[in-house]
């Protein structure tokens, strides 16, 4: 949690007793449930939260927007965000059905009554959103074919509305199809060095009706 106050130190007392009940309620369900990798689950506030909340870093979300969290797995980038962020509402989906389970019980444990949780393909979604947000999941070629019809046609938020992908390493060769792309380094932001090759990619998409 010291990571996680020293760059969002304005957490109200509601927040920061979610924040902190993360560690133990993932813990917990990776012993029955492997969603985040157990060499992991001991960095879960650099490597998870912090992480997901970089999103956060390149842009705030306004209260009554929609965010879709494509291949959300154990809930990131979604669940921070939706701590974080109280009045934006988010809609976490996952293909796999035991990584959307315990992502509905890590939602009903901290009371997050803005996330919508489905066990589904992103392309069954019919809705728009301001924001597609996710933790490389596919290709940025493959997983804007699975989004490019799910924005939302105003937008409300110092970005246009699109994705916002958190990507690793070189992204050169993958984004050169891209030109509107724009590239965040988190290393920028964060000092640890966990962050060294991590990135922020937001992609606007215009409106397709």
């Amino acid at each position: 949690m010291e990571e996680l106050l020293a760059y969002f130190p304005h957490l109200s007392d509601v927040q920061k007793e979610q924040f902190s009940q993360l560690s133990t309620l993932y813990k917990d369900w990776n012993l029955k449930i492997n969603v985040v990798s157990r060499k992991d689950i001991d960095e879960l506030y650099v490597r998870h939260v912090l992480h997901s909340l970089g999103i956060a870093k390149v842009q705030e979300f306004m209260p009554g927007a929609k965010i879709l969290d494509v291949g959300t797995g154990g809930g990131f980038p979604g669940i921070p965000l939706a701590i974080l962020f109280p009045e934006t509402k988010f809609h976490l989906v996952d293909s796999i059905g035991k990584k959307i389970k315990v992502v509905e019980e890590v939602r009903d444990g901290l009371k997050l009554e803005n996330v919508k949780v489905t066990n589904a393909r992103v392309e069954t979604i019919d809705e728009n959103f301001d924001f597609i947000v996710s933790r490389a999941v596919a290709q940025m070629e493959t997983f804007n074919h699975w989004v490019k019809r799910k924005v939302a046609k105003k937008s409300n938020h110092e970005l246009s509305n699109g994705i916002l992908y958190l990507k690793g390493g070189d992204l050169t060769e993958e984004l050169a199809n891209f030109p509107k792309a724009t590239i965040y380094k988190l290393s920028e932001i964060y000092k640890e060095d966990f962050f060294e090759t991590k990135t922020v990619v937001h992609l606007p998409l215009k409106y397709k009706g």
